[in-house]
């Protein structure tokens, strides 16, 4: 029962209105390269966040464009920005840390938008099935190697417009001396 990693970075998904506010009207992000999961694609656009205490440049504009503009970071970044944020699903921002977000053509100031990313596990109804678990269960996932070791509170995700793999951040994947698409254990209790 092993599952493919994808090692995430810094980025931000935006809205059509808060894209056409940092980049210019009716703005068409620019593909350049697929990601992991179906209809995902990183973008040539990047912006700058600023929080309370510095900046961070070149953090990747992920698309197609979403309902809400979320920005996620490692927990590090939280730390340089003065701005300490949730540890969440995505998707989840009620009450999230917010962020100022600087683009070439404007800016934006998000009240609430910003999280560290929960280490989560993507996978179809057949692949749940096939791994005995469901949507929103918890599990734990083991590495090996010379720095292995067993990640807690993982979420399983569930759906068919997914595709294998677990997403965790670098500094996660750092911890564990991991690269991408690297294969770890599920380990059910």
């Amino acid at each position: 029962m092993r599952v493919p990693i994808w090692v995430s970075n810094r980025h931000i998904h935006l809205t059509q209105a808060d894209a056409n506010t940092l980049f210019g009207s009716n703005h068409e992000l620019v593909k350049i390269k697929d990601l992991s999961q179906p209809w995902q694609f990183a973008a040539e656009e990047c912006v700058i966040i600023k929080g309370p205490k510095s900046e961070i440049a070149k953090v990747r504009v992920l698309g197609p464009y979403r309902k809400q503009t979320q920005v996620e970071v490692m927990q590090w970044d939280t730390v340089k920005l003065g701005t300490p944020a949730p540890i969440r699903e995505s998707g989840d921002l009620k009450d999230s840390a917010p962020i100022t977000v600087i683009g070439p053509n404007g800016t934006i100031e998000l009240k609430e938008g910003m999280i560290v990313a929960k280490r989560h596990i993507h996978m179809t109804v057949a692949d749940a099935q096939n791994f005995w678990v469901e949507n929103g269960q918890i599990v734990k996932v083991r590495t090996n190697g010379e720095r292995g070791l067993v990640f807690d509170n993982v979420v399983i995700r569930v759906s068919d417009n997914f595709a294998l793999d677990m997403h965790i951040d670098i500094e996660e994947a750092n911890a564990a001396y991991l690269k991408q698409w690297d294969r770890w254990e599920l380990i059910l209790e």
